[in-house]
């Protein structure tokens, strides 16, 4: 398995900034079963907006493969197809769906997911199924109290739960679905949107709890500040810097990432080609993240 990891992340864009290799984000997954107060997921809008939870439009997961060949032609060194949203992964199936379509016609490329870990437990069988070698999940506090001023609520089991009690269950499923898929072999980062008020001198203690569950790398995510906490400022780069070095006290931080969009195409850092796949939008740079 070591050898294994050592391949993947050397062709795995987000994990080697200097490979020259590209990614595929997929933007098959349409539901949320969390709802974090700075999150306002479009589908279609302004075609320049450059953060998650945006893409100009929906795949179904029966089309995933015809839209990695179009990838393919126009920048072929994708080694990555991932699923980022526009939702959550594990919300619904399409995500296993679109990886399992992948799979038959494309064998060499990397599959990476990315989720909030709500249902991470309950699905750890079908990621594994579906060969997921990498999967970020997003961890924004291992503090109920603090968690409960950034996620307004959860829906589990068809049961909304808000407060600390939603944030409680969000926690305890997130940590053990990371110690679930590291332990499967998966690599695991851990992304944490930084809000200063409210997580910023959380971030040690994050990263103490998920590298404890087997997290491989962790990433600091500037907060846009938008929808509910539309009031709240954007970290400056001495905070990013400063919360940076807390977490590295516990894992190696993934400095080369900022955000990015759930249909984004390309090399980290070069053009973006996801206007010329999904034939919708036609900018020519991109965020990382």
């Amino acid at each position: 398995m070591k050898m294994e990891h050592e391949k993947i992340r050397n062709l795995h864009p987000c994990f080697n900034a200097g490979n020259n290799k590209g990614r595929m984000h997929l933007p098959v997954s349409p539901a949320c079963n969390i709802r974090c107060k700075f999150c306002s997921r479009v589908v279609g809008g302004d075609a320049d907006e450059i953060r998650p939870g945006v893409a100009q439009t929906l795949v179904a997961p029966e089309e995933a493969a015809d839209y990695v060949r179009k990838a393919l032609r126009v920048f072929p060194d994708i080694t990555v197809v991932g699923i980022a949203g526009p939702g959550d992964t594990l919300a619904t199936d399409h995500a296993f769906r679109a990886f399992s379509n992948i799979r038959a016609r494309f064998p060499e490329l990397i599959h990476c997911m990315s989720t909030n870990g709500l249902l991470l437990p309950r699905k750890i069988d079908e990621v594994v199924n579906a060969d997921v070698s990498t999967l970020t999940v997003t961890v924004n506090a291992v503090d109920p109290a603090i968690l409960a001023r950034i996620n307004g609520g959860i829906v589990l089991d068809g049961v909304y739960l808000d407060g600390a009690e939603g944030a409680f269950t969000l926690i305890q499923n997130q940590l053990e679905g990371i110690r679930l898929a590291s332990r499967a072999g998966i690599i695991v980062k851990v992304n944490t949107v930084l809000i200063p008020r409210i997580n910023g001198r959380h971030i040690g203690t994050i990263a103490r709890a998920v590298a404890k569950r087997g997290a491989s790398i962790f990433n600091i995510i500037p907060l846009i500040p938008q929808h509910l906490l539309a009031d709240e400022r954007a970290p400056g780069c001495v905070e990013i810097d400063a919360s940076r070095g807390k977490a590295e006290q516990y894992l190696p931080v993934f400095r080369h990432c900022q955000h990015c969009r759930a249909d984004a195409i390309g090399m980290i850092g070069g053009p973006d080609y996801g206007g010329r796949v999904y034939q919708k939008r036609m900018e020519d740079t991109f965020s990382h993240g």
